[in-house]
């Protein structure tokens, strides 16, 4: 059996260590990258890869982009502590097959690489976001309509550049 290789791109070197060992569980040839530059040094081969969406200093949406300009067929699964809704419209826009929120595991990326449509029958919440979830919303739309530009966004919205990088720092809540 030829094993897929896949490239594993994260900044948390424990975290690419330890789901590097469960995706080789599930078949997987995995290369881990920790900087995009490095992602686009070692995608050669690769069929999928798993792409964090905040590496270093660096979007991951923008190694998405310039991945599925690539190479087009390669499969792209966003993994992310940092979900929103801005932000998962974005990915799947410019080539990622999925968009996953940290903590996921090997088997359920794994599944995600097969996913190829939408489910219809997904949940739809009974209840509204919370006023803290809307804020962060808000915070990640502006910023992706300025390609990641802080300071664009932070003039955008009428806020210190600080202040928006803080609230950005902070993780989203659930809901």
């Amino acid at each position: 059996m030829v094993k897929s290789r896949l490239l594993l791109v994260d900044d948390d070197e424990v975290f690419c260590q330890t789901m590097a060992r469960a995706l080789t569980r599930h078949g997987f040839d995995v290369v881990i990258a920790s900087s995009s530059h490095e992602a686009l040094e070692r995608a050669d081969g690769t069929s999928c890869g798993v792409i964090d969406l905040r590496i270093g200093q660096d979007s991951g949406l923008s190694l998405i982009a310039e991945l599925h300009r690539r190479y087009p067929g390669m499969k792209l699964v966003v993994l992310t502590g940092f979900a929103s809704i801005a932000t998962a419209v974005e990915a799947i826009k410019l080539g990622a097959t999925h968009y996953l929120t940290k903590p996921a595991d090997a088997a359920e990326i794994v599944a995600a690489f097969g996913r190829e449509r939408g489910d219809s029958s997904a949940e739809i919440s009974e209840t509204p976001m919370s006023v803290n979830r809307l804020e962060w919303e808000h915070l990640q739309r502006v910023l992706a309509e300025h390609d990641g530009n802080i300071s664009a966004a932070a003039r955008a919205m009428g806020m210190h550049r600080r202040t928006l990088q803080r609230k950005l720092q902070k993780k989203p809540v659930r809901r």
